[in-house]
């Protein structure tokens, strides 16, 4: 096997050229090894698209590149996404009953784990009725604590579903409007065009052009940026990155700022109002947001990379969580948040349906549904969402065709409980 060093150099000399450098090349590293490419999707004068399939995620994605100006010029891979859609011919996953699901899936954990690449927990679940729960790996290896299934992980971006339920809240008890400008409730924003024109169901929907929370400033300012506030004072004077409603783009601080509103309407800190409306009333008593310099002794280390590149992850985490994601949990906290919602515990039928099947029309006619779930192959219209970070990986799904539930929590690098939940979501049994 090539070192580090001869691997970039290969890449440096016939490579394509990739924005992050070299960094991103050996962190791809050992998952291109195992990308088939399967064909080309679609080609034009500035780009080509290649359908690709990652058994890392067990999933059909598409992988564009940046052709050069001129003949020559070497190309630029510019990403990789999973697709919901399948080449044309490619066999779909088997349906699997019930119990061959939770055989396979015990099956393919455990090879995971046995070779290092899952650390975790893993909970299967039909209509609140537990078939399969299981924790592997290591919470601390430094002291050889493993994970447990009150083990707390770190699960980055799934706290968005706790933003959208609490705003829902608020709309359910006519508090907030989904069409009204956010200067309605944060009244001394600072730049006077998102005030006027950024909704709050534009929020919802990543279409409100409000931008990321990462980068450089976050990098110069993480350790002062406690509160939904500091973010707003760091981030607030810029303007929308594209008309409002027009498109759809991924902001974490979009819900940022959809957790100052919750503050401003509630009069309550983010965390309190979560804990009162949400955590308190289905049991989620495993699920905080204490910050990486309290020891907690069920929370597990965040670990990033992989072999002889895996390290701890403590200099990559925010101060704590936010309204964007970053809190920690368990497996069977996640449970009862979907027995929560499936109960109408949380939210009342008709605002659930309207979270779920709501969002904007954008320009190009398309509907940019809130960023509560979605559909996809096996499981059919689920609610949930996934979360990653250096460090950090989860993803919950729950049926709505069939009333499955698929939940994992790990503490490794993104990719790493996608890889058991998309592979059970993809063979739920049809019934």
């Amino acid at each position: 096997m090539a070192s580090d060093a001869e691997y970039i150099r290969f890449i440096k000399e016939r490579g394509p050229i990739l924005r992050d450098g070299a960094r991103q090349w050996l962190e791809l590293r050992s998952n291109l090894r195992e990308i088939q490419f399967c064909g080309f999707k679609s080609l034009d004068q500035k780009h080509v698209d290649l359908w690709i399939f990652d058994p890392e995620y067990d999933s059909f994605g598409v992988a564009r590149f940046k052709l050069g100006e001129k003949y020559g010029d070497k190309i630029e891979f510019i990403f990789t996404r999973l697709s919901d859609e399948h080449p044309a011919g490619t066999p779909q996953p088997p349906r699997l009953s019930q119990s061959m699901l939770v055989k396979a899936v015990r099956q393919r954990a455990a090879d995971r784990a046995a070779k290092d690449r899952f650390s975790g927990a893993i909970l299967l679940a039909r209509n609140g009725r537990l078939l399969f729960q299981e924790a592997y790996g290591l919470a601390d290896r430094a002291a050889g604590t493993p994970n447990r299934l009150d083990t707390q992980f770190r699960f980055g971006s799934m706290g968005k579903m706790l933003t959208a339920v609490g705003v829902m809240q608020l709309v359910e008890a006519g508090r907030v409007d989904l069409a009204a400008p956010i200067g309605t409730y944060l009244t001394d924003y600072p730049n006077l065009d998102t005030a006027t024109k950024v909704t709050v169901a534009q929020l919802l929907s990543h279409t409100g052009g409000t931008g990321d929370i990462f980068g450089p400033e976050f990098e110069a300012n993480k350790a002062s940026l406690r509160d939904t506030s500091d973010y707003v004072s760091l981030y607030g004077s810029r303007a929308p990155e594209f008309s409002p409603g027009s498109r759809s783009s991924y902001s974490n601080y979009g819900f940022i700022l959809l957790g100052r509103i919750i503050e401003k309407v509630s009069g309550l800190s983010y965390n309190e109002y979560i804990q009162r409306s949400i955590l308190r009333p289905v049991g989620m008593t495993s699920t905080g947001n204490q910050p990486e310099s309290i020891v907690l002794p069920r929370r597990a280390v965040s670990y990033m990379g992989s072999g002889a590149r895996l390290k701890r992850a403590d200099e990559t985490l925010p101060l704590g969580g936010t309204s964007a994601g970053g809190d920690y949990s368990t497996v069977g906290d996640f449970q009862r948040f979907v027995a929560g919602l499936t109960s109408n515990r949380l939210l009342r039928r008709e605002t659930l349906a309207k979270l779920v099947e709501g969002g904007v029309q954008t320009e190009d006619g398309q509907l940019a549904r809130f960023d509560f779930g979605g559909s996809m192959p096996g499981a059919g219209r689920y609610i949930g969402h996934g979360g990653g970070a250096p460090g950090m990986s989860g993803l919950l799904l729950h049926s709505l065709d069939n009333g499955y539930t698929v939940i994992v929590l790990a503490n490794r690098d993104p990719g790493t409980a996608e890889s058991i939940a998309l592979f059970a979501a993809h063979r739920l049994p049809a019934r």
